[in-house]
This record gives structure tokens, sequence and C-alpha cells, in this order.
């Protein structure tokens, strides 16, 4: 869907590089996540691809096509959610939704989308008076109205409760099994590891990393067997090397006699990963 090559980028009054040859692809009908601390170029790589930003050095093509030399029907391809929701907010959200389907040629089924999404019952209600959790659905409606192939979301479950996050991940697990491709950034690592099929890790406007999440657990995990059991009414916590495991005796002793509480394999977290690969901790976002 996208090919990058060699992209990079200087904001005008900046004195070094915000982005220093970035190369990725992102395939058709692929949930592609972009992760990396403040000041990495998340934000600017996304708006550079949504054409919001202009004079970059490389190439980006978008089925085939150099985007610089896109016109407008490029718009008709693509939906955002940015993370902050911006609304009119003394517009109702129906008012907001009907000003900007005006924009499109073709239009969604906003009344189901609503509808999943928690908000139909209050779709005459002002938007000044929606919660932020309502305003980010809102956004994501947003995004949806012209029926896209293409979407980039942004921090897309950031203030929403688990119950609105799990419907709002799984539409968009259904937008991709529609065919539709997927662009997304976010700290919530646990989004990520569900949705995604690949992820890259950008740090000081580099890439560092680009692999499936599975893939990149592996690699960053410790190849050993943790197992908990009860001896004497207290719990026994051992480790042993994965390789070879299905020989090692007292491994499989402990199996066939103790009472087993938990038994886990020494694969990372994404958290984890996020943090060898960027040197920097999730809260310092």
């Amino acid at each position: 869907m996208f090919k990058v090559e060699n992209l990079r980028f200087t904001y005008p009054k900046g004195k070094t590089e915000t982005l220093k040859g970035l190369s990725f692809e992102i395939a058709k009908g692929e949930v592609f996540g972009f992760l990396g601390p403040s000041g990495a170029g998340k934000s600017t790589t996304q708006k550079i691809l949504i054409k919001l930003l202009e004079d970059y050095e490389g190439m980006i093509t978008y089925n085939g096509d150099d985007i610089a030399k896109l016109s407008d029907a490029f718009f008709e391809d693509i939906g955002v959610s940015f993370e902050m929701p911006i609304h009119f907010s003394k517009m109702t959200a129906m008012e907001n939704i009907q000003f900007f389907l005006k924009l499109y040629k073709k239009n969604h089924d906003v009344e189901t989308l609503m509808k999943r999404l928690g908000l139909w019952e209050d779709r005459d209600k002002m938007v000044s008076e929606y919660s932020k959790g309502m305003k980010i659905r809102l956004n994501f409606v947003r995004a949806m109205l012209n029926s896209p192939q293409m979407l980039f979301l942004d921090e897309p479950t950031n203030g929403l409760d688990p119950a609105n996050a799990m419907i709002l991940k799984d539409l968009i697990r259904e937008f991709k099994e529609q065919g539709g491709t997927v662009f997304i950034t976010s700290h919530i690592m646990s989004d990520i590891d569900q949705l995604c099929d690949r992820v890259a890790f950008i740090v000081d406007g580099q890439i560092k990393e680009v692999d499936s999440p599975r893939n990149l657990k592996i690699k960053y995990g410790k190849r050993m067997m943790k197992i908990e059991y009860k001896e004497d009414g207290k719990t026994v916590v051992k480790e042993y090397p994965m390789d070879g495991i299905g020989q090692n005796e007292e491994f499989l002793q402990i199996l066939k006699t103790k009472d087993i509480e938990t038994l886990h394999s020494g694969e990372t977290t994404l958290e984890d990963i996020f943090i060898q690969v960027t040197g920097v901790g999730l809260n310092h976002e």
C-alpha cells in the first residue's frame, strides 16, 4: 500500500533532521504499528504520509504512485483519527458528521457505526457536552465516513474504558478483514500486540526494528520455562532452559508429581521490547 524509501525531513526552523532516512513498507490488508518515544518522528512521518507535510527528501509511493504527484482524490482513499479529538463543539455530533460527509463522494453507513460505538442515542447532543471517551469514539466515526481503504490511527483507544476500547478494536479488525489497511501509533502496547501484523520501532528519526510482535518477543525474550508449584504449603519458583526441555528429568518430574500453579515460557512483553529498543520508559512519553 505504501512504500517509503530513504525518507528525510527537517522542519523549516530545525537545526537537525527529524527523519534520518526511513525506509519501510506497509502491505495491503496489514495492520502496521509505528512505535517510538516522544520526539522520535512518529507524528512527522504520519503527517508526511497523509500529505500534511511536504518538502521531504526520499520517495513515497501509494499503490505504486508517487504521493507528491497524487491529486486530492487521494483523500477519498484515507481516513485519519488524530490523537486529540477535533470537533465543532457548538454543533451536535450529527451536525459535525453531516458537515464532513459533504466533503466526500463515498459515504459510510453512519447510523450503524454510531450504534456500534454507543453514540447514536446522543447524536443530537452538543459535542461540548460529550465526555472525552465519546469525543474519541466520534473521532473514529469521522475517520470512517468516506469508507476509506487506508486508516491512520493515532492513539485510537487512549482515554476509552475497556469495553469501548474492545468495540473499537473489533471495528479495526473488521476493517482489516474487509481488505482495509491500517497505520497505527499507540503507547498502549496491549493494543499493538492484539492488532498489529508487524510493528516498526523508530528512535531519533531512524527505524531500529521491523517485525511481527511474535518474532520480536522471541528475539528479545529468554529461552526459558518458568514453573510455579506448591510444596509443603509454599509456592516454589524454578526456571529451566527451553532447549532440551522434553528430556529434562527434573522438570518432567515436577510436572508429574507437583501441584502446578503456573507455567510460562520466557517470552518478553512489547513494553519490555519498547524499553530495550528505544532506551526510553513508557512513563516518559
